[in-house]
């Protein structure tokens, strides 16, 4: 909420000192690029093989489990513990593994990185060419939450405010 009421506080700010305004929605535009299509069709299918490949590792995790509490009472103390520690150590593999593909600089995040980027980075410039062809002061996209794209370096002022504070 208060992205949305600063966002629109610059906006009005640039109109009434007679600044252009313009709006994209990202969304639409890389919809409408079949390169992005195709990226993001590849990200799925990789993403869901390795779906795969984890929901088989946990049902194998968890016939483990259940074949131990099936046994538990015919086994020794030392063969319980065995048995635990494989099960611990089966589950710790599959987290590294989760972890590996999905987790925050993950593989799917590595590959996404390498195919989607480019069509963005594409994008994206193309968007600053226009703003800056036609003399927009602010580009907004409409796509999800409200965000700035694009601010003219004229009517940015961050240092000037750190000037200001003494910094």
């Amino acid at each position: 909420m208060k992205n949305i009421f600063l966002l629109l506080s610059l906006v009005c700010t640039l109109a009434l000192s007679a600044q252009k305004v313009g709006c994209v929605d990202t969304k639409y535009i890389l919809d409408n690029i079949p390169e992005y299509k195709s990226a993001q069709s590849t990200l799925e299918k990789i993403a869901l093989d390795w779906q795969k490949e984890i929901e088989v590792k946990k049902v194998a995790i968890d016939q483990l489990y259940k074949n131990y509490q099936a046994d538990k009472i015919l086994l020794s103390q030392e063969m319980r513990t065995k048995k635990e520690q494989e099960i611990e150590k089966s589950e710790q593999e599959l987290q590294d593994l989760q972890e590996k593909y999905f987790g925050k600089d993950g593989d799917l995040f590595k590959e996404r990185e390498k195919l989607v980027k480019p069509i963005q980075d594409k994008v994206f410039a193309a968007i600053k060419s226009l703003a800056e062809s036609k003399g927009y002061a602010l580009i907004i996209d409409k796509a999800g939450s409200t965000s700035v794209l694009y601010i003219s370096s004229k009517n940015e002022h961050s240092n000037d405010i750190l000037k200001q504070l003494g910094h």
